[in-house]
Parts: structure tokens; C-alpha cells; sequence
């Protein structure tokens, strides 16, 4: 009978949910820790999600970690280094630690130095697309010392990853670098539609784009783009924070970057429903939700 890990979560929002679920034909023993379950606001929410997935949430690190073979860590980029250091001394020797945020090179550098001291072995994981809907087969880089082991692991649990000749900090540094693109389009986004939206002449501008690049579907994307924003913006701050500090430590301008922040964090942080039951190229009902929250705090 093959022998699976037994799976602990640090962090549980959308990216390890979507790990769960797809992973829920296999008679696997996972469970979690989220700082959401010890607030009140967030607790019923987060207890549900467990519930969903079918695994159990603990209320501390310690209980969650003690039995792991295999901890993936997805917390906010911000919160990266702080999840590595809260399992130290609780984990099985030998433990794998998945280190699966979107932080600096330098970040999952100190990190895996402690982590690797006290005997766990830390694997620098960059999760490269949307996790729905491949969900725990989304496509993975990985980088480190441990690839052989990793690779048979991670084969058993069906995941998709493909490593990366390098230490620590490689496969971070892909995923870094294409976020500038990747989460820079999204924020150029906001401000063109958005701008175009307020100015009368959105519908000109996105025909006109259309039409230099026929492909790209600029209406469906832009719906699609302000979703994302509209959900994950925080969360999508926080990595291009991270992004902002790698290229400044490469000597680089980072002015692109910390742009992507601030419409990121800006449009994140107003938690708007971004209405579920509109159509897939309906662009101009989510610029208008989010212009409406504009106005509103201009008045």
C-alpha cells in the first residue's frame, strides 16, 4: 500500500484550499493552521473552509505541525519568514517545509538557513498560475538541496513540478520577475479602463486596443483582471512589495513595481463584492463598482 505524508497547511486561503480539495480522492491525513481562526471576525468562515475541504484546523502551529511529514507554507508574502520561524522546534526531524510564497530570494534564503539548522528540510516552491482550475496539480517550480526527495513526494501527491537547476531562491526569483509582468498588466489595467470609464471613452479605447492586438480579448480580460484585484489585491500588494525589495537588491529602477502596489493595495483593501453573476467581458460594471467607491471617498 503506498505510503502518503501526512499534510499540514500554514495558511489557508485560496491556494491551499484549492490543494485540498483536488487532493480529496486520496487517503490522505491533512490538516491546518490559519491566524484566522483566533479572530472572532474571521473564525466561523475559516472553520467552514476546513469543513469544506474536509480536513481538520488546529488553533495553534504547535499541534499543527507536530505529526507533519509535509508542511506547505501560503501565507501573505509579508507573513513568509514569520510562518518559517513559528515551526521551528515543533517539527518532525527531516520534515519537509514547502515554502510556497511569493517573497524575495533574500526571504526564502534566511529562511531556509533556519529552518534547515533545526533539521527540517526546506524546499523553495513558486506556484507559477492560477490554482483554479488545475488546483493541486498547478503547474510548480521548485529549487534546493532536497530535488530527488521532493520529486518523489511530490509525484505521490500528483503534483505538477518542475525543477529548477539552482539553490534556494531560483525558483523564487522566476516567479518574482514575472509578477512584474503578470501583476504590472493587472494594474495597468485598473488605470487605463478605470480612466477610460470616467473619462466617457472606454469603449473607444478598448477597441482600439482590440484591434492591435486581436488576441488579447481586452474586455473579458479586463473583467477578469479587476476579479482578481478586486479579491486578492492585498494579498497581491504584499508579493509586489516583495518584488519591489528583490529588484532594488539587484540595483534595479523598482519604480514599475511599487506603482503595481498601490493599485493593488488601494482597490484590495475596499474588500468589494465584485458580483459573481455578471457576464465574463462585462468590464464596465466592475469599473463602476470600484469608481463608485472612489467617489464615495472623495465625497
Amino acid at each position: 500500500m503506498k505510503k502518503f505524508p501526512k499534510i499540514t497547511f500554514i495558511g489557508f486561503g485560496e491556494a491551499a484550499e484549492a490543494f485540498a480539495m483536488g487532493w480529496q480522492h486520496l487517503p490522505l491525513e491533512i490538516s491546518a493552521f490559519d491566524i484566522k481562526t483566533n479572530r472572532d471576525g474571521t473564525r466561523d468562515a475559516q472553520l467552514e473552509a476546513y469543513t469544506k475541504a474536509g480536513i481538520h484546523g488546529h488553533r495553534t502551529v504547535e499541534k499543527a505541525v507536530a505529526d507533519a511529514d509535509l508542511i506547505l507554507s501560503l501565507v501573505t508574502a509579508d507573513q513568509a519568514h514569520a510562518a518559517a520561524k513559528s515551526v521551528l522546534t515543533h517539527c518532525k526531524s527531516n520534515a519537509f517545509f514547502f515554502d510556497c510564497n511569493s517573497c524575495s530570494p533574500d526571504t526564502k534564503r534566511a529562511s531556509a538557513k533556519r529552518l534547515e539548522a533545526d533539521g527540517i528540510r526546506y524546499v523553495d516552491v513558486a506556484v507559477m498560475a492560477p490554482v483554479y482550475p488545475a488546483m493541486h496539480k498547478t503547474k510548480l517550480h521548485i529549487s534546493g538541496p532536497h530535488e530527488k526527495a521532493v520529486l518523489e513526494v511530490m509525484a505521490s501527491l500528483e503534483m505538477n513540478a518542475t525543477p529548477l537547476a539552482g539553490d534556494i531562491g531560483t525558483a523564487s526569483s522566476v516567479k518574482m520577475m514575472r509578477s512584474i509582468m503578470i501583476k504590472g498588466i493587472e494594474a495597468v489595467m485598473m488605470e487605463t479602463v478605470l480612466s477610460a470609464r470616467k473619462a466617457g471613452v472606454d469603449e473607444l479605447v478598448l477597441d482600439s486596443l482590440d484591434r492591435t492586438y486581436p488576441s488579447f480579448n481586452f474586455r473579458e480580460k479586463a473583467a477578469y483582471q479587476m476579479e482578481r484585484v478586486m479579491m486578492h489585491g492585498v494579498r497581491r500588494a504584499a508579493e509586489m512589495r516583495e518584488v519591489a525589495l528583490t529588484v532594488e537588491q539587484l540595483g534595479l529602477d523598482n519604480s514599475m513595481a511599487k506603482a503595481t502596489v498601490n493599485w493593488q493595495q488601494d482597490i484590495g483593501e475596499r474588500s468589494l463584492d465584485p458580483d459573481y453573476s455578471l457576464a465574463d467581458n462585462d468590464y464596465g460594471s466592475r469599473a463602476d463598482i470600484i469608481l463608485a467607491a472612489f467617489d464615495k471617498e472623495e465625497s
